[in-house]
């Protein structure tokens, strides 16, 4: 049995604890002067928390979905401007139906009310003619109806992959000079990467400043790969699912205490 079991298993003492995270959490508060414009987050460990706490699949990301609000929310309270929330990728759409079906249910149900809550700008980010014709409508309809909120905007990245992106940022690239007449010779002579970048899902937005991995994974799996060059990354042990308030305060102090050089 672990610390956390321990705490779980005795109601005085997680009592306790979450003063203490509360008082911490309003400390490090405090002395947050120079938080992100862009935080992208990859949602991780949604199946592991469930499998450890002795829930489905189903359950573990309904949990890491309801998780998503309350994110958002301390985000608004720390002025972040915009925020890249990864929560399916092209590979994950090769999982089992069983697992898969469910999910985009989840999904939709969650970018539904995010735009129902009028709080924020909901942005779809991904392929959208991979996925089920439902779930891309969701999407479509749910940033319809936030087009003119001035709130945070939220980037909701499903059937998003990085090399995926890239590759769609060229094609629309090259189809955009092909309308034009600009021939192949041509394009290359005057090809910079800000043209590829005026193509990206996120175009028109600024790159990510921090982003945050959950779950105690530290890689990218292909995240935000253009967008990211100059990112810092924080890497957290906790589930999706279980990530507090007091864990995004910590990211943000860590990247405050950052050097930021960005290639300089």
């Amino acid at each position: 049995m672990g610390l956390r079991d321990v705490v779980e298993g005795t109601p005085g003492l997680r009592t306790l604890l979450d003063k203490a995270y509360r008082l911490y959490g309003r400390r490090v508060e405090v002395h947050l002067a120079n938080t992100p414009h862009h935080i992208g987050v990859i949602l991780d460990g949604n199946r592991r928390w469930a499998k450890a706490t002795g829930g489905t699949t189903a359950y573990g990301h309904q949990r890491g979905a309801d998780k998503i609000s309350e994110f958002l929310g301390w985000c608004d309270e720390t002025h972040v401007q915009v925020v890249t929330l990864w929560m399916l990728s092209t590979d994950n759409l090769s999982r089992p139906a069983e697992e898969l079906v469910p999910l985009l249910g989840i999904i939709e149900d969650t970018v539904r009310g995010l735009a129902e809550t009028r709080r924020w700008k909901v942005h779809p980010v991904g392929a959208l003619d991979l996925l089920p014709q439902q779930t891309a409508d969701v999407l479509k309809e749910a940033a319809q109806a936030t087009a003119h909120i001035q709130g945070v905007t939220v980037n909701v990245a499903v059937g998003y992959g990085g090399r995926h992106e890239i590759a769609d940022a060229v094609r629309s690239l090259l189809q955009e000079h092909a309308g034009r007449g600009t021939s192949i010779e041509e394009l290359a002579e005057i090809l910079d990467v800000e043209h590829i970048a005026e193509h990206l899902y996120t175009k028109g937005q600024p790159d990510p400043d921090l982003v945050i991995r959950t779950s105690g994974e530290q890689r990218l799996s292909g995240f935000l790969l253009w967008q990211s060059a100059h990112s810092e990354f924080y890497f957290c042990e906790a589930y999706w699912p279980a990530f507090r308030k007091v864990d995004f305060l910590r990211a943000l102090r860590d990247y405050q205490l950052r050097n930021r050089r960005l290639g300089l």
